[in-house]
């Protein structure tokens, strides 16, 4: 019982000893009066005539609550002879007390500007504006001069000068004799005139070179290029002629006209073939024919004379059969080689003695099956008695048919 009596009295006194505690804490802290009367903001401080400071004789109305001793007065004067910063780029933080007047005298620029052409000794240009502006002030104007744009009655001033004609004028429409001009001539006259002086006249190339022309244009295939370059190669002489066309079955997309072989072998006449069958030929002469008559009789070939080339026909010429590779320009008929030494061999069947001329033949069939899909000749048939008949008709089973 005495013990929970002591501890409802512990709550009372508790709340009033904190509050007795801390007034007593708090007591000596109040500075003393003679250093709250030295306190002053710095501004007033430094605002404060020097003669005031430290001059214990000097009237202190103003300052009735502040007395000023030597310790005083060693904290103030720091603050009075403080001074205010110059600006960073002023005359003051120059060091800069009067301003810099200029060495030389002031640039102006004249009214007309300044002559450049005259400092550099150059004579004055007169531009194209201004020699057109004084000829129009003349009246000498090379074009004609309108005045009144703008309103209801332009009118020309004066007359445009004339522009003497060169020697040139001839050509260009004037009379030589200095009469009426003429006609302008046209493009074919004048080439004409130019070709007859001998005169060299440059003109854009035409595309009508079917080896120029681009495949996309309607050119020359690139298959069809390359096998005139290789018969470039191979020494054959040729040309590039029309497309020939005869229906379906008949014609040459890229003939070329032959007209003889490396070694000065001429063809005669002239064969209208494609080319496939212009380089077999051309490698077959050239290979196996020329090494074989010079075996045999120790003289080149000169002349070749075909008996068909192109031709829009059948087989053999008999009615109801398939159209020959004439008809394509893919075959080529030999009749008779004439070699260098002036003999002529006729491709035909020879007699028993003919020995050099019968294993020249039988070589050359025997070898030309190698560069055509089909030979024929004196032996084959009744229709190839009398010549040699070589063809690159595509088989699918790539049979070669030689009749030997």
């Amino acid at each position: 019982m005495g013990i929970a009596f002591v501890s409802r009295l512990r709550r009372p006194l508790g709340l009033f000893l904190i509050p007795a505690m801390l007034a007593a804490c708090s007591g000596g802290m109040t500075p003393p009066d003679d250093i709250v009367g030295a306190i002053r903001p710095s501004e007033e401080v430094s605002q404060r005539p020097a003669a005031d400071i430290g001059d214990t004789g000097g009237d202190l109305t103003d300052y009735p609550v502040e007395t000023t001793t030597a310790a005083d007065t060693a904290m103030v004067t720091p603050l009075a002879e403080k001074k205010r910063l110059p600006m960073i780029d002023s005359d003051e933080a120059m060091g800069i007390t009067q301003p810099v007047q200029a060495s030389s005298g002031v640039l102006t620029v004249p009214e007309g500007g300044v002559n450049m052409d005259e400092g550099l000794g150059v004579a004055r240009i007169e531009g194209l504006a201004e020699a057109q502006a004084n000829e129009i002030a003349e009246g000498n104007a090379t074009q004609v001069v309108v005045d009144g744009i703008g309103s209801d009655t332009p009118q020309q001033i004066g007359q445009p000068a004339t522009i003497p004609m060169s020697d040139a004028g001839v050509e260009l429409g004037e009379a030589p004799d200095g009469g009426d001009y003429l006609q302008v001539p046209d493009k074919a006259t004048t080439r004409r005139r130019q070709t007859n002086e001998g005169e060299q006249v440059a003109f854009l190339p035409r595309l009508n070179n079917p080896m120029q022309m681009p495949e996309t244009m309607g050119g020359m295939p690139a298959s069809e290029k390359a096998c005139r370059q290789r018969l470039q190669k191979l020494g054959v002489k040729f040309r590039d002629v029309p497309r020939i066309s005869r229906g379906r079955s008949c014609g040459i997309a890229w003939p070329i006209e032959l007209s003889g072989l490396s070694g000065g072998i001429q063809i005669k006449p002239a064969a209208q073939v494609n080319c496939q069958i212009t380089e077999a030929f051309a490698r077959w002469v050239k290979n196996e024919l020329v090494p074989s008559s010079r075996t045999r009789y120790l003289s080149g070939v000169s002349a070749i004379h075909q008996m068909s080339s192109y031709s829009c026909r059948t087989m053999n010429s008999q009615r109801g059969a398939s159209m020959s590779e004439h008809a394509k320009g893919n075959a080529i008929d030999v009749g008779k080689i004439v070699l260098k030494n002036g003999k002529a061999i006729a491709i035909e069947k020879k007699g028993f003695f003919a020995f050099r001329e019968k294993g020249l033949l039988k070589s050359v069939r025997g070898d030309s099956c190698k560069y055509f899909s089909t030979v024929l000749g004196p032996g084959s048939d009744r229709f190839h008695k009398d010549h040699f008949h070589f063809d690159l008709r595509a088989r699918k089973s790539g049979y070669r048919h030689c009749s030997l």
